[in-house]
């Protein structure tokens, strides 16, 4: 038969009420009395019937995530190391991690948060991809709902994030194709609604007038940020009078597509053109050639998103607000450099 709170109660010679707060962490509780119920409890055996214990804190132990993509991206390796990062955070603080995925700013999108906020499904939400004026952020703090962000929005809200400031490392990265002797240089973006397309887009801008290049319409190009979109975006720009000699890709993923089209052209990537991506997405160190990228620790800014925001549920102050990580420029064989 099952140990319930009553036998450990009854054990102890406490109420089953000081028994039921004692493991679920009020700090009502004695620290002394809450150890002696948590080693009696694990020592009778006990297990916490979970759904009751969700329903008696009024909360779902769970935290929450909408992929927002067109179609289902789970194996895209950004958002799979993306969504590992918060699962392996989510479980060291008892929290489960509950994934879905919508189609960005779709009637879809809109309704599953609606019915996680109201059903209270999840504590807490993580949100990334932000777009410039972000409904999910208005939604989610005109309801006073938790959550946190990777990049920020431009909406006047407060909220734990972090980010990179893409402008200026997007700069770097166009900075090292003109130090390799490049000046007509393309640039494959992504929809214009999203912050890291507007930042990238400006450092790819800072860069170029910086060293009095100009920026050539026809090289310009807005994809979806999938190696399917580099791949049409390369082809296109491949098939110019005059093509570009490098080419800026806005993420990791859109450069893989670029290598691609290229080795169809018969191009030698890293000789005949450079290609450089943005992200630092593991394992894209070993494509054909290796991708020169600027490198930002997507993994464990995941696992900081979800401290924060696990910070934030159990009400801890959190030592920063606003949390910016300095990536790093990998230079590697497809812009001329080493492995």
């Amino acid at each position: 038969m099952a140990i319930t709170i009553r036998d450990v109660a009854r054990q102890l010679g406490l109420s089953t009420t000081t028994v039921s707060r004692a493991l679920d962490g009020y700090d009502d509780v004695a620290e002394e009395t809450r150890a002696t119920v948590i080693q009696t409890a694990a020592e009778m055996g006990y297990a916490p019937n979970q759904a009751a214990r969700q329903l008696r804190r009024k909360r779902a132990d769970a935290i929450g995530y909408i992929l927002p993509a067109e179609a289902p991206r789970f194996s895209d390796p950004f958002f799979a190391e993306f969504i590992a990062g918060m699962g392996d955070q989510a479980a060291r603080h008892g929290y489960d991690l509950l994934v879905s995925t919508a189609s960005p700013s779709s009637k879809t999108e809109q309704e599953t948060y609606a019915r996680w906020l109201h059903s209270r499904k999840v504590d807490g939400m993580v949100l990334n991809r932000m777009r410039l004026q972000d409904w999910r952020v208005q939604f989610l703090a005109q309801n006073g709902f938790p959550f946190v962000t990777f990049e920020r929005s431009r909406d006047p809200y407060e909220y734990p994030s972090v980010e990179v400031d893409e402008q200026h490392w997007f700069s770097v990265l166009v900075d090292h194709l003109v130090s390799c002797g490049h000046e007509r240089i393309a640039y494959i973006g992504g929809p214009d609604d999203l912050k890291i397309e507007a930042d990238r887009f400006a450092g790819f801008t800072q860069s170029m007038t910086a060293h009095e290049l100009i920026i050539i319409p026809e090289l310009v190009i807005h994809s979806d940020l999938t190696t399917e979109g580099g791949y049409k975006a390369a082809t296109n720009l491949l098939h110019l009078d005059r093509p570009p000699t490098a080419i800026a890709c806005i993420n990791d993923t859109t450069a893989i597509g670029v290598l691609h089209a290229s080795a169809e052209f018969g191009l030698a990537v890293g000789r005949d053109l450079a290609v450089a991506g943005f992200d630092g997405v593991e394992g894209f160190e070993h494509t054909l050639p290796p991708l020169t990228t600027i490198n930002q620790p997507i993994y464990q800014i995941a696992c900081q998103l979800v401290q924060m925001l696990a910070d934030t549920l159990s009400g801890n102050p959190l030592s920063e607000q606003h949390v910016v990580i300095k990536p790093v420029l990998e230079i590697r064989q497809s812009t001329g450099g080493q492995t």
